[in-house]
């Protein structure tokens, strides 16, 4: 079932010309409007469905620095003063709080992994602490399970995902951007050799930018334009909890086994930690080669499976006519089913390491379909084959968090604006040159 989410009405006139499309309307896509529409960029932001319904209001709610790969520190860093920022711009409560994120272990192997990382956090800034056994007890009075150390970041945060997407996209309509939900992009026109329009369902947008910010539908949008973008998909599942009580001051607190973040209704969101399910597909196996380092770092969490999507992949076509139903007003909202075993699981877990949580219960569960790049780290870049073409994808799980400063950096990319830090580690190309790929450090 799909999480509960805030509506935005949609502008009902399409416009016939616009400085910039962005195409999906998740963290990405909104954030990447806001900042085009204040820097004074006209923009239209096309949505298939509505305005966050798919993984930007399926994830954990976490906003965070910490763990990150040291090429994402620069996004995270200024994603958090932007999650501020833009709250505020917007008028409308996101749900952001700067209430620290916390890991927690029983591994030493772990502890010195910790310790060389919060050193690299230092010189960006960021201030992160390892705890002692002794810390971790005060820190989570309640928990019986023995944790050695810990990892904190104060300067972390949380956002509710129902309402984060829907109250920036108000912001970027009071800015200037028009809203079109229940739009689907079809596709892109070219004149001489760039972007000249988009052509959705309901009519054409002249145009000589368009940003791709489609999460897990961008790679097939790209193959219809003869770009390659690789991607796969994990389906992920969260639940959450009735009202239950603190287990600790910080939002957001991770473990070997689950994570979970405080909500602002008094109960919890959780997850198993890296446990998803991947369907063989067509488009996973075009991809298979690319994907192969992070299978095998994440294969014991992983369920493999093989089902309906192979022959729905294979009759879907990547050559539709622009004139003709697309596959992206088939499915409005990717809404997977959630894996009942692993809430279950993870409920279980999350009760026996905090007994003073006896008695609650799931209120609802749901599943997510995350886009993934082999390396993990995302694409935010434009593409040389196609001048006028961006893609801002493959956030693998991290969109959410650093949505707001990916915004900011694909907004100037596509104005050719000075960007606020170094976008090499985002470009497209290096996924499809040939060059190696080499996956991400995260913790």
């Amino acid at each position: 079932m799909s999480p509960p989410l805030n509506r935005i009405d949609s502008d009902e006139r399409l416009p016939e010309a616009a400085d910039v499309v962005v195409i999906g309307g998740g963290i990405i896509g909104v954030s990447t409007a806001y900042q085009l529409a204040k820097k004074g960029s006209s923009v239209a932001l096309i949505e298939k469905g509505h305005v966050g319904a798919e993984q930007s209001s399926r994830n954990w709610g976490w906003c965070r620095q910490q763990g990150r790969a040291r090429e994402e520190l620069p996004l995270a860093r200024e994603s958090l003063r932007l999650w501020e920022e833009m709250q505020t711009e917007s008028g409308a409560d996101a749900g952001f709080r700067r209430t620290g994120v916390l890991f927690l272990t029983k591994d030493p192997a772990e502890v010195q992994r910790w310790e060389k990382w919060a050193d690299m956090a230092r010189e960006s800034q960021i201030h992160t602490t390892v705890l002692s056994q002794a810390e971790v007890a005060e820190k989570v009075p309640g928990n019986t399970e023995g944790y050695i150390a810990g990892l904190l970041t104060p300067s972390d945060g949380r956002a509710e995902p129902s309402m984060a997407v829907p109250a920036l996209a108000g912001g970027a309509r009071r800015l200037g951007a028009t809203i079109h939900q229940g739009c689907a992009a079809r596709g892109m026109e070219t004149s001489a050799g760039r972007v000249s329009a988009v052509v959705t369902e309901k009519g054409r947008i002249r145009t000589n930018a368009v940003v791709l910010a489609g999460g897990a539908w961008s790679s097939l949008f790209c193959r219809r334009h003869g770009v390659d973008m690789p991607q796969g998909i994990v389906k992920a599942t969260a639940c959450r909890t009735t009202p239950a009580p603190e287990i600790s001051e910080f939002g957001a607190v991770g473990t070997p086994n689950y994570c979970v973040r405080r909500r602002l209704d008094g109960s919890f969101t959780v997850a198993l930690r890296q446990r998803g399910t991947v369907d063989i597909t067509p488009d996973l196996l075009r991809y298979a080669f690319a994907f192969l380092p992070t299978y095998r770092k994440r294969r014991e969490g992983l369920k493999i499976r093989i089902g309906m999507s192979f022959i729905e992949q294979l009759l879907r076509g990547t050559n539709w006519s622009f004139d003709e139903v697309s596959p992206f007003e088939k499915t409005r909202v990717l809404d997977p089913a959630p894996d009942m075993s692993l809430v279950n699981e993870a409920l279980a877990k999350f009760v026996a390491a905090n007994p003073g949580l006896s008695g609650i219960g799931i209120a609802e569960a749901w599943g997510g379909a995350i886009d993934t790049s082999p390396d993990t780290i995302p694409v935010i870049s434009g593409v040389k084959s196609l001048p006028g073409f961006f893609i801002a994808t493959g956030f693998s799980g991290h969109g959410f968090g650093i949505g707001p400063g990916s915004g900011r950096l694909a907004a100037e990319l596509v104005r050719g604006d000075t960007p606020f830090m170094d976008p090499t580690f985002y470009e497209h190309e290096r996924l499809v040159d040939g060059r190696p790929i080499k996956m991400a450090e995260t913790l």
